[in-house]
């Protein structure tokens, strides 16, 4: 079953009309979503959202899924000038550079994951950061979106995330934490003048799972509750379990300040924006 839970569009133009678009995709075990971007106005003018409930999730399930919402969506095969994929799964790892090598690169996932014989693996470098994010695309996906698109340009999520959030919110000389939460998983990101301290994804079931993570980290990084800043952002709000315990331990937490960087046509709110953060953020 596929639901589409939520539709954004531009009531000033005619999709079709924009000359040079690009199309950001993002998918994952649980949904697909994908925007539109105006290449000359600089601004979003589509957003939709589809989530999936799957009884066996797996790349084969999602990929029927994907057919289903292609089936629906004619938008998808207008012509645009760049297409990006994001794959968000758990199957990756960051490597410092200097140990890096690309001939190896199944055995830097394989002490995280449980990989199998015909796992294809590519690796994304992270702009700024001596730092390269490994990790296993779908490649039934890819093989599919090739057959649509011709060709097309993919990345990690994990690799826009750290991106966007070292080189536009951790500009401070002391430690930032940014906590961004999906539904069964979170990842912390700690950094300081735009370099990355620390990087982690930990599943979760309960808000005492959520916490102990977060607190844990903290502790063994020796940052104190009382001064470091906690920024949140995901699929989380400050009426949520989740932000009211987290804040009856750490001083300095809220959730992310989001900046503006183009303009929009839809009415994107700060929530929309922080929930889908990585998708918004896949304009070079």
């Amino acid at each position: 079953m596929i639901t589409k839970t939520k539709s954004l569009k531009s009531n000033h133009l005619e999709l079709h009309k924009v000359e040079r678009k690009q199309l950001s995709i993002q998918f994952s075990l649980d949904g697909f979503s994908f925007c539109v971007f105006d290449l000359d106005l600089q601004e979003f003018i589509l957003f939709n959202l589809y989530e999936f409930k799957l009884k066996k999730k797996n790349p084969d399930t999602i990929l029927t899924k994907i057919k289903e919402v292609f089936k629906t969506e004619k938008i998808l095969f207008e012509n645009y000038e760049k297409v990006l994929v994001v794959h968000v799964n758990n199957l990756s790892t960051f490597v410092p550079f200097p140990l890096f090598d690309e001939d190896h690169l199944d055995t830097y996932v394989k002490f995280n994951n449980k990989i199998y014989q015909n796992d294809f693996f590519v690796y994304d470098l992270i702009v700024n950061q001596d730092i390269v994010s490994v990790f296993v695309p779908y490649v039934n996906v890819n093989n599919f979106l090739i057959d649509q698109f011709g060709s097309f340009e993919y990345k990690h999520y994990t690799t826009i995330l750290v991106e966007t959030l070292l080189n536009n919110y951790a500009n401070r000389s002391t430690p930032k934490c940014f906590v961004h939460v999906a539904k069964s998983h979170f990842e912390i990101i700690i950094g300081t003048q735009k370099k990355l301290l620390f990087y982690n994804t930990f599943e979760y079931k309960t808000t005492e799972d959520f916490l102990y993570y977060i607190l844990f980290t903290l502790e063994q990084l020796k940052l104190n509750v009382e001064d470091i800043e906690v920024e949140l952002l995901g699929d989380i709000e400050i009426e949520s379990n989740l932000f009211t315990h987290l804040y009856k331990y750490i001083r300095n937490v809220k959730l992310l300040l989001i900046k503006p960087l183009y303009n929009s046509v839809l009415n994107i709110t700060e929530n929309v924006q922080r929930t889908h953060f990585y998708l918004f953020n896949t304009i070079d």
